[in-house]
């Protein structure tokens, strides 16, 4: 196929960096340069080599190899390829002082009683200050206004206490490099799951007695607070839920006010632990990492199919990358000692995949899971289980209790420049909508980088690139392909569906039994689930656009006109805003 011809700043045959030459665009270069350089790793390839060092060799003064230095080269050369690309915090803390290694901290409300109240603050804020999300099932706490024994006072209920530790998630800077994040989550059977339903139900409540909700001041100020706004909630549920559905008696009314408030606002989204997961409710603030146990820890890395050329190179890749996670729970520092004690016991790796939707184009098919696919998953999940069990052994360390879950890897996908997780392609052109200053909305053109990768290099033609929108008219297509997926993941896949925007043909209340259906019939080969309707959130970040206007305009900065009542005030931005 002859390759056409765009023009723009960011086109990848147009970019060129002398320092980082594996990046496919300016985009990729600037994440580096504003999330991961840092001294000593001023260069991509400076960065992978220490990384490497740090986590697997000697770098530091006193400690042994783990990994023969064959392997550390070999492992170091896939790093700076792209091919495999460890978590973000691994990135961040490469050879500085500290080794906060660990993307998020698992934890649970234990007991309810006030001195676990109290424990689950200090939990939080000591994980969020090393640089970790944290993700926090309160399902033990008993519901709002239950008479408590010991005082006569009533209970607050969990709700109350997510706030709090939603509250502490604002003003902690994780790490002091970047915002908090946060998950919660409440059983099915709970007695407040009703108000935990609605929680976040931002375009009905009403701010004060200013005439606006809290999503139309969100439009405009996205950092205003709101309710949970640094939280992302699930409903857990359980393996009664399930029997349930399957003895007839249909998914319950829970669980379709469940689906109607997804499909309207996003959340909350799904956590379905069934049989022998029953107990593993506790997430990671993205929930891709599942445990039973409190204060367990999320160590992330994803091997990027996009830029793998066979599927003998993939196998290598996945022994290297297995056994560098390993080395990661030997190296990383923790933030107290009961994450020590569970690490030590279920010494749990996440490795993911990225770029399957690029990966998919190169080879001309479909959205779904070929028989080409499966079999390198299967390569995937073979050489990961044998090489976590030999690896460990050889150390004389307890084994991985599991090996592999796929991280939504938003950062780290644009730094390769390739698709992200398991998602498939936004949109191949769109609209990104950022703040500048602190107050001013301000907006750019941008090609997807993986989609402009295909269009210069394969020859494919920008119009027949299947995209997340155009998929958004079929759920029942990316269900399918997650359980999947799925099928070789032992714990899970953070995976967000895209639908129309609420009211609209493809999405209205006429379609919540139907979706509640198909869901129900596949969650047994789910461990999560989440959808993302168009403009439920304030502040959208994307908005897609044609692939000719992008090509035109790319580079070019635009100032965004809001056209809608002055809301300066109320969001304190005072009279610099951009209205």
């Amino acid at each position: 196929m002859k390759k056409k011809k765009t023009k723009g700043v960011y086109k990848v045959s147009s970019f060129r960096s002398n320092n980082n030459p594996q990046f496919r665009n300016k985009f990729s270069e600037d994440i580096f340069k504003y999330k991961y350089a840092h001294e000593g790793c001023e260069t991509w390839s400076d960065l992978a080599s220490t990384l490497v060092k740090d986590v697997c060799g000697t770098l530091r003064t006193g400690e042994q190899n783990l990994m023969t230095l064959d392997e550390q080269d070999a492992l170091t050369r896939y790093i700076d390829e792209l091919k495999f690309i460890p978590g973000g915090r691994y990135l961040y803390y490469a050879g500085r002082k500290k080794r906060f290694y660990n993307n998020c901290f698992l934890l649970k409300a234990e007991e309810d009683t006030r001195e676990d109240w109290a424990n689950l603050s200090w939990k939080a804020e000591s994980c969020l200050m090393t640089g970790g999300g944290i993700g926090v099932d309160y399902s033990v706490y008993r519901e709002a206004g239950k008479v408590l024994g010991g005082s006569g006072g009533l209970s607050s209920g969990p709700i109350p206490k997510m706030q709090m530790i939603n509250s502490i998630g604002q003003k902690v800077m994780q790490g002091g490099s970047r915002r908090s994040a946060i998950y919660a989550s409440l059983n099915w059977k709970h007695k407040d799951v009703s108000t935990f339903l609605h929680a976040k139900d931002w375009d009905t409540m009403p701010v004060g007695d200013t005439g606006f909700t809290l999503k139309q001041i969100k439009e405009q100020d996205f950092n205003f607070p709101a309710p949970l706004d640094m939280t992302n909630i699930s409903i857990n549920y359980d393996t009664e839920w399930l029997l349930n559905y399957w003895n007839g008696e249909g998914c319950g009314d829970t669980f379709k006010e469940n689906i109607a408030q997804a499909m309207r606002t996003g959340e909350p989204g799904f956590s379905f632990n069934f049989m022998e997961n029953e107990n593993e409710t506790l997430r990671n603030a993205c929930t891709e990492v599942c445990s039973g146990d409190d204060s367990d820890v999320c160590n992330l890395g994803s091997v990027n199919f996009g830029r793998i050329e066979d599927i003998s190179e993939l196998a290598d890749i996945v022994n290297l990358a297995t056994k560098f996670l390993i080395c990661g729970t030997l190296r990383a520092e923790l933030p107290y000692q009961k994450v020590y004690d569970v690490r030590e016991k279920n010494r749990r790796l996440g490795l993911g995949i990225m770029g399957l939707h690029e990966w998919l184009i190169k080879k001309g098919e479909k959205y779904e899971v070929t028989g080409e696919l499966h079999r390198w998953l299967a390569v995937y999940k073979g050489v990961s289980d044998d090489v976590s069990r030999r690896f460990a052994d050889a150390l004389s360390i307890s084994r991985p209790v599991a090996n592999r879950a796929i991280a939504p890897t938003g950062s780290i996908s644009i730094l390769a420049g390739s698709s992200s997780g398991i998602e498939p392609i936004f949109a191949v052109a769109y609209k990104r909508r950022y703040l500048t200053g602190g107050h001013r909305w301000k907006y750019q053109y941008v090609v997807d980088s993986s989609a402009q990768e295909l269009i210069d290099t394969y020859g494919v033609d920008p119009d027949s690139i299947e995209s997340a929108l155009d998929l958004a008219e079929d759920y029942k297509r990316r269900i399918r392909f997650q359980a999947d997926v799925q099928d070789y993941v032992d714990m899970s896949i953070s995976s967000t569906i895209n639908l129309p925007a609420w009211g609209s043909k493809l999405n209205n209340p006429d379609l919540v039994d139907d979706f509640a259906d198909t869901l129900a019939s596949y969650s047994h080969r789910l461990r999560g689930f989440t959808v993302y309707p168009d403009g439920s959130r304030g502040g959208q970040p994307l908005t897609s656009v044609p692939y000719s206007e992008a090509v035109d305009k790319l580079g070019e900065e635009f100032d965004e006109h809001v056209e809608t009542h002055d809301i300066c005030e109320i969001s304190g931005t005072g009279g610099v805003c951009s209205v």
